[in-house]
């Protein structure tokens, strides 16, 4: 498969989550470009199953390690750089999910699952030689957390989960309610270009921009989010995700984590904008499954809270992981 241009499945330049002016990468090119240059101080590459990853530590505090997950699937850690302001507590793990970002192309479907990208981090916390560490999940990145402490519960500290999509059949519903508050010619065209199987239609990626305007990013800086775009792969959400937040046919369309939630024994952060696409009362409904959860509403902040408002989710996370880290894990709310 090779990367198509992200704005063949959304408008021009806008897309789902989960990531200046340059041609747009290649699945074929971006991973070996970047491999063949010389990294900034702090940012790596380490060789994974099926490639190799980059990633970033940051931060000369003496805190435990967070790592953070982003969301998508094939998207970057980009949209996650504000997190690096907790590098003055601890270490802050970024990196790019094998197939976006900066990492190596991933193009083997066989490989495009769960378990691989939970791999992955467990790779990436045992090369850096943390015995434990706190793990931060976004929009799709929760998906991986809780499955990669189904998995390695002895290695993590804590779970901060943000704007979560742990059910996805909840997420789909949802957001096609939210599709209702759209204009009703862009209804039509979201219901004429689904049936047609026309997604790169003009008016379907209008729709889908406004969509994205009001629930996944309110206040973009369009640079930022050129740099999330251009790096993004396209194959991997249409394969896992499908052709948008709202239009879901891929291989996450049933994935429902809810029976495991009253399994997690570690202090529990649910985070999410006031205006989220993954929505406050489904969020606050799976926080009540998890003992001792704690839920956080970021204001004036849609889907990509490190963007719409950074400074209210730094002080949630920070105060949080503090709590936790001299064994006073915050309290239900």
């Amino acid at each position: 498969m090779r990367r198509r241009t992200v704005s063949r499945l959304v408008l021009a330049v806008l897309t789902a989550v989960a990531c200046g002016e340059r041609p747009p990468a290649t699945t074929d090119s971006l991973g070996d470009f970047a491999a063949a240059v010389a990294l900034p101080p702090g940012e790596h590459r380490l060789a994974v199953a099926d490639g190799s990853i980059w990633y970033k530590v940051s931060g000369s505090g003496t805190g435990a390690p967070v790592i953070l997950l982003h969301g998508g699937p094939g998207y970057s850690s980009f949209y996650l750089k504000p997190l690096e302001a907790l590098g003055d507590d601890r270490p802050v793990v970024r990196y790019d999910q094998l197939g976006g970002g900066k990492s190596d192309n991933l193009s083997d479907t066989a490989k495009f699952n769960i378990a691989h990208f939970v791999a992955e981090v467990d790779s990436l916390r045992a090369h850096l030689g943390y015995e434990k560490t706190h793990v931060l999940g976004h929009s799709w990145g929760t998906i991986v957390a809780v499955e990669y402490y189904k998995v390695h519960p002895e290695r993590v500290m804590s779970l901060t989960l943000g704007s979560s999509a742990l059910d996805i059949p909840a997420w789909e519903k949802n957001a096609r309610r939210l599709v209702t508050t759209l204009p009703d010619s862009m209804q039509r065209a979201i219901k004429q270009r689904e049936a047609e199987g026309k997604f790169d239609a003009p008016d379907y990626q209008a729709a889908m921009g406004e969509f994205y305007a009001r629930y996944v990013w309110r206040k973009p800086v369009q640079a930022d989010l050129d740099s999330l775009m251009a790096t993004a792969n396209s194959d991997i959400y249409m394969y896992m995700q499908g052709p948008s937040e709202f239009t879901i046919t891929g291989t996450l369309k049933r994935y429902d984590a809810k029976p495991f939630l009253k399994d997690i024994k570690v202090p529990t952060l649910f985070a999410v904008g006031e205006f989220d696409e993954a929505d406050v009362p489904t969020v606050r409904r799976h926080a009540a499954l998890v003992p001792g959860a704690k839920v956080v509403v970021i204001p004036d902040a849609a889907h990509l809270t490190t963007w719409d408002n950074p400074d209210a989710l730094l002080k949630a996370v920070r105060d949080f992981l503090r709590e936790v880290d001299a064994g006073k894990p915050a309290s239900a709310k």
